[in-house]
C-alpha cells in the first residue's frame, strides 16, 4: 500500500463530502435534525420511494462477555427489526428485539438487539430481519418490504475459560485498508475478540464514513462471528458527526468486564486539547468527563472483580504517561496513573503517539507497563497480540510487515 501523502488525503476529504451530498440527496437524512439524532429521526430513509429496503452494513457483533452479545446492522429506510436465533443451523426458533424504551420498541434504521442468558461455550446460529415501514400515522402503521440478512453464527465466550487471547488495532485514521491488512496478519490465531483502541477515523463526518472505514472492512472480515470492543479516541471527538456516531455501536466509552483470568478495565481518555480550545467553541467538557470516570475508577479498583482477577488490563487511548505535553495527555497522568497505581494494574495497552513502544514500570512513576501501538503510516502501523492464563500475560506487537517489534511478559506475582 503506497504511504497516503497530503494530496491523497485531500482527494479522500472531498471524496467523503461527494459521498455525503449523495448520501442526503438519497434521503438518508432529513436535514439538521436527522443527523443530530439519526437513532430517533424516524422518517430517515422513507423518501427514497425508488429504493426497496436494503442492508446498508451488518450484521456486526459487540460485547461485555456475561453470557450475552450485542447485534447490529443498519438498514436504508426506517423498519421494526429483529434477530431470530437458536442453537441449531436448522432451526432459530428463539426472536429478539431492540431495547424498548418507555414501552415502545425500536422502529428507525440503526439496529441493536442483544442476545442475552446465553450458553457458556455454546455456538449460536442466528439470522438478521427487518420489515420496512412505509407510512407511519398516528392510529395506522403500513408496513411494506421485508429482509433478511444471511445465516451467521457466533460462539458465546465462556467467561470461565482459563485463558484469553485477543488483538489491539489502534490508530487507523481513515485508513481502512489497514484493517485486512494487519488482521491478516493473525490470520488462524485463536481470539475472543477484537480490540480497537481509538482513532479509528481522523475525524467523524458522517454515517456512509462510518460504514466505509470501519463497519464495512470489519463485517467482511469477522465482526459477523466475533465481536469487537471500541473505545474512542481523541479524534473520534471532532467533527460535526461526533455526537452521533456512537448510536452505530453498543458503546465507545469506559467499561468494565471480566473474561478468563482477566478483568478488562476500558477507559475513554477524550480529547487531547483544552476544553477552552477555539476549535470547540466551548461546548465541550472533557475535564470533568476524564473526572468522572476516575470517580469510576475508583469504584472499580474497590470492586470484588477487580480485586480477586488474577491479571488487571486497563486499555485506553491516550497512554496515562509517555504522550507529550499536550493537555489530555497531562491530565490524563493527573487522574489516572495515581489509580492504576494504587489498583495495581498488571499492564496498560495504549495508542496515541503513533511510535510503537514498550515502556517498562517506573517506581516513580508507572508502576506497571505500557505498550503503545504505533501507526497509522505504512511502516509504523502495529498489531498488538494478548495471551494471558492465570499464571502470565504474554504481548507480541508486529509491524505490518510481521516483524516483531515488542514483547512483554507478565508473570503472576
Amino acid at each position: 500500500m503506497p504511504t497516503i501523502n497530503n494530496v491523497t488525503i485531500i482527494m479522500k476529504e472531498h471524496a467523503l463530502k461527494a459521498n455525503r451530498r449523495s448520501f442526503l440527496k438519497g434521503g438518508l437524512a432529513i436535514g439538521g435534525m436527522a443527523l443530530l439524532n439519526p437513532q430517533k429521526a424516524l422518517a430517515t430513509g422513507n423518501d427514497r420511494q425508488d429504493e426497496g429496503l436494503k442492508i446498508l452494513a451488518g450484521p456486526y457483533l459487540q460485547t461485555n462477555f456475561g453470557n450475552s452479545i450485542s447485534i447490529l446492522w443498519i438498514t436504508n429506510k426506517n423498519a421494526a427489526s429483529w434477530v431470530e436465533y437458536g442453537t441449531s443451523a436448522e432451526n432459530q426458533d428463539q426472536k429478539a428485539f431492540g431495547k424498548s424504551e418507555l414501552g415502545l420498541k425500536p422502529a428507525g434504521r440503526i439496529n441493536c438487539v442483544t442476545l442475552d442468558h446465553l450458553k457458556p461455550g455454546a455456538t449460536y446460529y442466528y439470522k438478521i430481519v427487518s420489515k420496512e415501514i412505509k407510512d407511519f400515522q398516528p392510529y395506522k402503521l403500513t408496513y411494506g418490504e421485508t429482509v433478511t440478512g444471511a445465516p451467521a453464527s457466533f460462539i458465546n465466550t465462556d467467561t470461565a475459560k482459563d485463558s484469553v487471547s485477543f488483538v489491539m488495532l489502534n490508530d487507523i485514521h481513515d485508513r481502512p485498508r489497514s484493517i485486512p491488512h494487519l488482521l491478516n496478519l493473525d490470520k488462524g490465531n485463536q481470539k475472543d475478540f477484537v480490540f480497537f483502541n481509538g482513532d479509528v477515523f481522523d475525524y467523524q463526518t458522517d454515517e456512509q464514513q462510518i460504514i466505509d472505514h470501519m463497519l464495512q472492512p470489519c463485517t467482511d472480515l469477522f465482526a459477523k462471528n466475533l465481536p469487537f470492543i471500541y473505545v474512542r479516541g481523541n479524534h473520534e471527538t471532532r467533527g460535526k458527526f461526533a455526537r452521533d456516531f456512537s448510536a452505530y455501536f453498543q458503546h465507545v466509552g469506559h467499561a468494565a468486564f471480566t473474561l478468563g483470568p482477566v478483568r478488562f478495565v476500558i477507559l475513554d481518555t477524550g480529547e487531547d486539547k483544552e476544553d477552552t480550545h477555539p476549535v470547540y467553541a466551548g461546548i465541550v467538557d472533557f475535564d470533568v468527563y476524564r473526572q468522572e470516570q476516575a470517580r469510576w475508577l475508583e469504584q472499580e479498583i474497590r470492586s470484588k472483580a477487580f480485586k480477586s482477577a488474577p491479571f488487571r488490563i486497563v486499555m485506553m487511548h491516550i497512554p496515562p504517561r509517555y504522550s507529550g505535553n499536550a493537555h489530555g495527555a497531562v491530565h490524563c497522568t493527573e487522574v489516572f496513573e495515581p489509580l492504576l497505581n494504587k489498583g495495581k494494574v498488571d499492564l496498560v495497552l495504549s495508542g496515541h503517539t503513533h511510535r510503537y513502544k514498550v515502556h517498562a514500570p517506573d517506581k516513580q512513576a508507572n508502576h506497571y507497563p505500557i505498550i503503545i501501538g504505533g501507526g497509522p503510516q505504512e511502516g509504523t502501523r502495529t498489531i498488538t497480540r494478548v495471551t494471558a492464563t492465570k499464571k502470565e500475560i504474554r504481548v507480541s506487537m508486529l509491524d505490518d510487515s510481521g516483524k516483531e517489534v515488542g514483547s512483554y511478559l507478565v508473570s503472576k506475582k
